[in-house]
C-alpha cells in the first residue's frame, strides 16, 4: 500500500475575519519568522535551551529583577499552575463572578488544581477591596475553604481596565489579610496599550505576586507563561508545572514566540492596533439606533445588546458569540490583524440587519 500524500493544502479563506475572538487570528508573521529561526539543530529539552534562558532577561526587563518566567502551553494551564503555586490544599481563591477561571475553564481550577473559587458579583468585571471583603473571612474556620489568593484579570472579561492605583489598593488590602494576588494577563498587552504605561506599572510596581502572561491573543501561535514576581510567595513551581502537564519538551518553540513579542515592541504594536479597531467598531456601532454598548470600551472588546433575531442573522455573515443570549448581549472582539475594512464592513452589515 502506498503511504498517503502529506502535501499541506489551505482549507480556509485567509481573507475572512470575524469578531468572535482574538484567538481566531493566526500567528503574527514576525512570530512565525522567529519560530523558523529557532528551528534546526539540537537544543536541550524541557526549558534548558538558549531561548528560554534569554527570555528570562526579557521578562525581568518588563516585570522587575525578581521576575522569573515559566513558559506553558496555554492560558488555562498558566492560571491553574499559578494559582496552585500560591495556595495550600485547603486554600481558596477570591475572584469576580465573571472571571475566566470561573466561567471559561471547564472547572479546571477545581478539578485539576483542587482549588475552591469564592466568587463575587461585580458590575463591570472589576474587584475592589470592598467586594473582596464579601468573601475574605473565616481563615480560622475549618468548615470553610481558606481565602489565600485574590485573582484579578487585566483587562477584564468585560473589556474594562483596572488603573494602577486600583490594583495597588487591591494588593495592599489582600496582603494586609495575608493573601497573595494573582493577575490573569491573557490580554495584559491590551491593558498596557490602552493605559499607555509599561506592564510593570500595574504589576510588580503595585504589589502583584504572580501573573499569567498571555501570548496567544497577542499574536503567538501557542504558548503563555507564568511569571513569578514574589519568589517568597511560591513553592516548587517547576514541579507544579510538570505535574500539571504544562512542561513542554521542546520549550524553545514557546519561549522564542514570547521573545519575539516582548524583546522589542511587537506586543505593544499588536495590542494598540487591536484596541484601535475596537474603538473604531464602537464608534460605528454607537451610530446605529437600537444597539446599546454595555461597558466602556477600554481594550479590544465591545459588548453590546441588540435584538436577538438581528444577532442571529448577523452571525451568518460574521462570526461572533452571544455573551448572554437570554439578555441579547453579544461580544465583538478585535485582533492584531483586524483591518479598518473589516470593521466598516461589519458596521454596514449591522445597519442593514437592523433596518430589516
Amino acid at each position: 500500500m502506498n503511504p498517503p500524500k502529506t502535501d499541506a493544502r489551505r482549507h480556509h479563506d485567509p481573507e475572512v475575519r470575524g469578531f468572535a475572538s482574538d484567538n481566531y487570528a493566526g500567528a503574527h508573521p514576525e512570530v512565525m519568522a522567529a519560530l523558523a529561526v529557532a528551528n534546526g539543530g539540537h537544543q536541550v529539552a524541557y526549558g534548558e535551551d538558549d531561548y528560554t534562558d534569554n527570555l528570562q532577561g526579557i521578562v525581568r526587563g518588563h516585570f522587575g529583577a525578581t521576575a522569573e518566567a515559566f513558559p506553558v502551553f496555554n492560558g488555562t494551564g498558566a492560571n491553574v499552575v499559578a494559582l496552585q503555586a500560591v495556595t495550600d490544599r485547603w486554600g481558596a481563591v477570591i475572584c469576580a463572578e465573571s472571571a475566566h477561571i470561573n466561567v471559561d475553564e471547564g472547572g479546571a481550577p477545581e478539578r485539576m488544581g483542587g482549588l475552591k473559587l469564592l466568587t463575587v458579583p461585580t458590575p463591570d468585571g472589576k474587584l475592589t477591596p470592598e467586594l473582596i471583603d464579601k468573601q475574605a473571612y473565616g481563615w480560622d474556620d475549618e468548615h470553610r475553604a481558606m481565602p489565600q489568593v485574590v485573582s484579578i484579570t487585566q483587562s477584564t472579561e468585560l473589556g474594562t481596565l483596572y488603573t494602577p492605583d486600583e490594583i495597588r489598593a487591591i494588593c495592599d488590602h489582600a496582603h494586609a489579610h495575608g493573601m497573595t494576588v494573582h493577575l490573569d494577563g491573557s490580554r495584559i498587552a491590551n491593558a498596557a496599550a490602552s493605559l499607555n504605561v509599561p506592564m510593570r506599572t500595574f504589576t510588580n510596581a503595585v504589589g502583584v505576586d504572580i501573573l499569567s502572561l498571555g501570548g496567544t491573543k497577542n499574536g503567538a501561535l501557542f504558548g503563555e507563561a507564568v511569571v513569578v514576581i514574589n519568589q517568597d510567595a511560591v513553592r516548587h513551581m517547576k514541579h507544579l508545572r510538570k505535574l500539571s502537564m504544562q512542561l513542554a519538551s521542546k520549550m524553545r518553540f514557546v519561549s522564542v514566540q514570547l521573545e519575539a513579542l516582548l524583546a522589542k515592541d511587537l506586543w505593544l504594536r499588536n495590542a494598540r492596533h487591536a484596541n484601535e479597531m475596537a474603538q473604531r467598531l464602537a464608534e460605528g456601532v454607537r451610530a446605529v439606533h437600537g444597539v446599546e454598548i454595555l461597558y466602556p470600551v477600554q481594550a479590544n472588546g465591545v459588548f453590546a445588546r441588540l435584538p436577538h433575531d438581528v444577532s442571529e442573522r448577523l452571525q451568518k455573515r460574521f462570526r461572533f458569540y452571544f455573551w448572554d443570549e437570554a439578555a441579547g448581549t453579544v461580544r465583538w472582539m478585535c485582533a492584531f490583524d483586524t483591518t479598518e475594512e473589516d470593521v466598516d464592513a461589519f458596521v454596514a452589515a449591522l445597519k442593514e440587519e437592523m433596518a430589516r
